[in-house]
């Protein structure tokens, strides 16, 4: 953790729905004159999309079944840790863009699929913002949450992210129900060993859960809606939150726990902008003392 330069991670798997925090982050970092390095956590995969499919029927052929990007042979988690390490430090590191689609790669002049070459960071920087899979991650070898000020899970039930990754893999990729449904499968592994542990390092986690029955997700037609849902946030320390402030401004919210506050799904984004920018602003303040701003 660093004072002078702050990092704030977002963690979630494959379908959890941690874009809509990404921009939610992005927002208050605009409204509150936050010059963030942005990271995305596809960018730390090991293997490009044509190298991936290609170490996936090599681990097929030799029987392994559970060969996935959750896990830490598709990834980069020592890089990543370097990363967080230093720019914890000094505010620099190394990073490089994946290129999902046409749009993303065309400014660049590469294929879909590929990443960019590794560059430095932007100078001047005023924290550190990872979204992805491994935020919190740790290993024998690595860990990444250590380094971080400010960890958050999204980590919705897990009929309601497989609901969503299947209709985003069907929409956007083209790809049909049973390959998702083999993805999901062989996941799964690395999902308990790699993706669950991390939510309980997190500082904060939010948990989506539907109140319409999602019993059967992979014949759901339609996504639950952020109406159609509650949404559970919970607080690994809950000193220091203003409980009273956060259910007056959610309504018809309740506490759930000590440290746990259950509110309407269709309040994520007010719930989120009234509980990290004060968080944000707190981390900005100590990084204004330390550097004598």
């Amino acid at each position: 953790m660093s004072a002078r330069y702050p990092i704030v991670a977002i963690t979630g798997s494959s379908g959890a729905g941690t874009t809509l925090v990404m921009r939610t982050f992005e927002q208050i970092f605009r409204r509150e004159h936050v010059n963030a390095a942005l990271i995305e956590g596809d960018s730390f995969h090991r293997y490009d999309r044509a190298e991936m499919k290609a170490q996936m029927a090599e681990a097929l052929e030799r029987g392994d079944h559970t060969f996935s990007h959750f896990g830490p042979e598709a990834n980069l988690f020592e890089e990543l840790e370097e990363l967080f390490r230093q720019y914890g430090e000094n505010g620099q590191g190394r990073v490089r863009k994946y290129l999902h689609d046409d749009e993303e790669a065309e400014p660049y002049k590469q294929d879909p699929g590929t990443f960019t070459p590794w560059e430095d960071l932007p100078a001047d920087t005023d924290l550190l913002f990872y979204e992805g899979l491994h935020g919190a991650v740790a290993t024998e070898k690595v860990n990444v949450a250590q380094h971080v000020d400010l960890l958050i899970g999204v980590v919705p039930v897990i009929n309601l992210e497989w609901i969503q990754k299947l209709h985003r893999d069907k929409a956007m990729r083209g790809y049909s129900t049973d390959a998702v449904t083999d993805t999901i499968l062989r996941r799964m592994p690395d999902y308990v060993n790699y993706i669950c542990p991390q939510f309980s390092r997190t500082h904060v986690n939010f948990q989506r859960v539907p109140i319409v029955d999602t019993s059967n997700p992979f014949i759901s037609r339609t996504i639950p809606t952020l109406d159609e849902s509650m949404l559970v946030i919970r607080f690994a320390d809950p000193r220091g939150i203003d409980f009273s402030y956060l259910i007056s401004m959610l309504h018809d919210s309740f506490m759930s726990r000590a440290n746990t506050i259950v509110c309407p799904g269709g309040k994520m984004d007010l719930a989120m902008q009234l509980i990290f920018t004060p968080m944000i602003w707190r981390l900005m303040d100590r990084r204004k003392q330390t550097l004598g701003l």
